[in-house]
């Protein structure tokens, strides 16, 4: 039997098809649990591989990488690459890659999904049932939450993800605003049904605002408590972008004040760790950053991720060009020894 020259390290646990497709081409090391490891210990994780799969959780940067001379490539099971220090990755001449495309769809679906809980409280109605309160009779005027149709709807970001989002406004006869750095050609608006605006109108007149911006520095806390007070009080705020985005502690405070109806979010500041005082709020939705959990979809990711790995090292129909590569500059270097 041939040997195989490469050898790769999966941070988490994976679908076993697709480690079986990485094992026809390269010796596979694979985590069978989830953990959070230090820089000393990744930096051992990847002292004796060629390339990686690995999770958002997992922080590749200068210090994880020093002294490392065999590395090749690092595959990230996500669209967002944060947790990559990409021009410490260029400068040792390792390839990274990410998971866009295959989510977009599914996170989409899941903005609404908040939206809708968050909207209309299902989620403290259910907690309220499950506890045996629903004993008899309501008030007429228990529960009440906010229409989602004929409302305006407000995009922070407007990418493949939110396009996908405005696209469902249809359906609920919505009114759809955005802000973005750079304004989206008139076609796609058309297709969208969306129009541009600057910030703080889109602040102003959102009756449910979608983030799904990428972090950097430059967005950490694109919505704090002066954004938040700029907002309406009935306003619906949905974060399915990254932590850090939102200003934590200035939402749970106007959450608590009512000087925000409701919120769905489905990340936070320094994850998994969640900010004591939302979790003591009934009018906010949360989730374990689960929007792109769906079977099809997390299969879809490993995929591509096990095919983005295989073609930086030289495997298969894309050997050299990784579908999804984040730093082209980098090639010429490990990626293309032999």
């Amino acid at each position: 039997m041939m040997s195989k020259p490469h050898s790769v390290w999966v941070s988490r646990p994976l679908f076993p098809e697709v480690l079986a497709s990485l094992a026809g081409y390269v010796n596979v090391h694979a985590e069978t649990g989830e953990g959070k490891r230090t820089p000393g210990q990744l930096r051992d994780k990847l002292a004796d591989v060629d390339g990686a799969i690995i999770g958002l959780g997992d922080r590749i940067d200068a210090e994880v990488l020093a002294g490392n001379r065999r590395l090749r490539a690092i595959a990230n099971l996500g669209v967002g690459h944060n947790n990559l220090d990409l021009p410490a990755l260029t400068a040792a001449r390792i390839l990274a890659t990410n998971t866009p495309d295959v989510l977009t769809q599914t996170t989409a679906d899941y903005a609404w999904a908040l939206m809708l809980a968050a909207a209309r409280r299902v989620g403290s109605a259910e907690r309220w049932l499950r506890a045996g309160h629903w004993h008899g009779g309501m008030r007429f005027d228990d529960w009440l939450g906010v229409d989602i149709h004929g409302k305006t709807l407000g995009i922070l970001g407007m990418g493949r993800i939110g396009q996908a989002v405005a696209r469902r406004a249809v359906g609920f006869d919505m009114s759809v605003i955005y802000h973005n750095r750079s304004r989206l050609p008139a076609a796609i608006e058309r297709e969208c049904g969306a129009a541009w605006v600057e910030k703080s109108e889109l602040l102003r007149r959102a009756d449910h605002l979608v983030l799904v911006l990428p972090y950097s520095a430059q967005s950490h806390h694109a919505i704090g408590a002066a954004e938040l007070a700029q907002m309406k009080a009935t306003a619906v705020l949905l974060n399915i972008a990254r932590g850090g985005i939102v200003d934590d502690a200035a939402l749970a405070e106007a959450l608590r004040e009512g000087r925000l109806a409701a919120a769905g979010l489905d990340v936070f500041e320094g994850e998994p760790a969640l900010h004591p005082a939302l979790r003591e709020l009934e009018n906010v939705v949360l989730s374990p950053h689960i929007a792109s959990a769906s079977a099809e979809t997390r299969r879809a990711m490993a995929r591509l991720a096990a095919d983005n790995l295989l073609a930086a090292l030289g495997y298969g129909p894309r050997a050299g060009d990784p579908p999804s590569l984040l730093n082209p500059e980098a090639r010429g270097g490990r990626a293309d020894e032999t």
